[in-house]
């Protein structure tokens, strides 16, 4: 046999058990080689192949031939389809398992661009100020414009207090501009709570990690174990890019009792499933505002749209990023790993969020608050001997009430989203206190 025959038998070898893999994990019933047309194909690759390692000016390696053909080939599908390689793919795994050194930005490409999701708050990324749409041309001067999004993320991940610079652009911005940004680890924990004021608590979800619904069932029994019932809840998901389906699916049904929490529909019958609510011990019937952004995707827009469509909750904020489609990750043989759009996902009322997202029952756009002037008029109490109020109420002690205040008056002094909800919540707990006489 001869060396070329010899090299075209092990790539024939290499491609018909690549195309088994896909068909035997359930992402093909049949396999796609089946036809005259893309055996056709497949030659005319390995044509070109045998005419590189022959004729190519510097010796080639094969395998890095191979497997840039398959990158090449998945990066036409979608922007969230990859052949990851093999750290690429452990990367992968660290993601949602793990915690790791680096920026806390999630990242797709738009366009071939690489773009900014969202930053993970409380992050070296959100400290610094970016921001969800941002577009990354360059990190540590290297242009990004042809580089593959796990190079990118591989290129931004580093050691605890190392720098990078990443150059973006960004609508309003007249020039490119550069952040330089030392690297932290990025925390595994993804919910933070604290009472905004006696009886409305608020959490808020990061993102969608392993742990994540038992992290906020533990938050909602010490919000609603207080010593003042809980009458409201603001669930704050802006800048949450998604994670774990199954743990979106788990949260949602923390509020819900019964009915779809999300669809999921692909090509055949093996990818489509409805996840159904389950009735919880703990009876949530208090009112619920969730507030969303451009920076909200995937897992976080499932909730939103859930509790949505069932009317639990009344959505705030601004239109969500509109990521509606389902990936699956196959590992592969060699320690890389293949993930692939598989199916759409749709809300209880069978809607598709895919580009669209989810729209806000009350439009609230984030501003900047300015500081308050302090009021001058003169109140009763400023006066000399005025009488005092022996039947004043005396405001709760309740558990970490100081630590909670603290952060309740940073948050509603900066925060002028949560601030609105805040006051409609309140709104809502007095108007259905109201009796009408006839």
């Amino acid at each position: 046999m001869t060396k070329s025959r010899q090299r075209r038998t092990i790539l024939w070898s290499v491609l018909i058990f690549f195309a088994l893999i896909l068909a035997d994990s359930g992402f093909h019933k049949k396999l796609a080689a089946g036809t005259d047309d893309t055996y056709k194909e497949l030659r005319m690759f390995t044509d070109v192949l045998d005419i590189v390692e022959k004729n190519y000016v510097d010796s080639v390696d094969s395998k890095e031939l191979i497997r840039g053909a398959i990158k090449g080939m998945i990066s036409t599908l979608d922007p969230h389809s990859s052949y990851l390689l093999p750290d690429a793919y452990k990367e992968l795994q660290i993601d949602t398992h793990g915690e790791f050194g680096g920026l806390g930005i999630v990242i797709t490409k738009v366009e071939g661009i690489i773009t900014v999701i969202s930053p993970i708050e409380g992050t070296p990324a959100f400290r610094a100020g970016i921001e969800a749409g941002d577009k990354i041309i360059k990190v540590d001067g290297e242009n990004t414009m042809d580089m593959a999004l796990e190079e990118a993320v591989k290129k931004m991940r580093g050691p605890k207090g190392s720098k990078v610079i990443i150059t973006i652009i960004r609508e309003g911005l007249e020039k490119p501009r550069d952040f330089t940004i030392i690297r932290d680890i990025i925390p595994l924990k993804s919910v933070r709570f604290f009472s905004l004021k006696d009886g409305y608590g608020y959490i808020r979800i990061t993102n969608f990690r392993d742990k994540t619904t038992e992290d906020l069932g533990k938050a909602l029994k010490k919000l609603e174990s207080r010593k003042v019932p809980l009458q409201g809840l603001i669930l704050d998901l802006r800048h949450n890019p998604g994670g774990l389906l199954d743990q979106a699916v788990k949260v949602a049904d923390l509020f819900l009792e019964k009915g779809s929490i999300v669809s999921i529909k692909g090509r055949f019958k093996a990818h489509n499933k409805v996840y159904m609510a389950h009735p919880d011990k703990v009876k949530r019937t208090y009112p619920i505002i969730v507030l969303i952004n451009g920076g909200s995707a995937s897992a976080a827009e499932i909730v939103a749209g859930a509790l949505q469509d069932h009317g639990r909750a009344l959505i705030s904020g601004t239109q969500s990023f509109g990521k509606g489609s389902v990936q699956a990750i196959e590992p592969m043989r060699d320690g890389s790993g293949l993930k692939l759009t598989i199916a759409r996902y749709y809300t209880p009322s069978g809607s598709s969020i895919q580009a669209r997202g989810i729209t806000p029952d009350i439009e609230i756009k984030a501003r900047e608050l300015p500081k308050e002037k302090e009021e001058n008029h003169i109140k009763e109490k400023d006066l000399k001997h005025h009488i005092r109020n022996d039947k004043a109420i005396k405001p709760s002690k309740s558990k970490g009430s100081n630590k909670d205040k603290t952060a309740a008056e940073k948050l509603l002094a900066r925060d002028n989203q949560v601030r609105q909800a805040l006051q409609i919540l309140t709104s809502w707990d007095i108007f259905s206190k109201m009796s009408y006489q006839q």
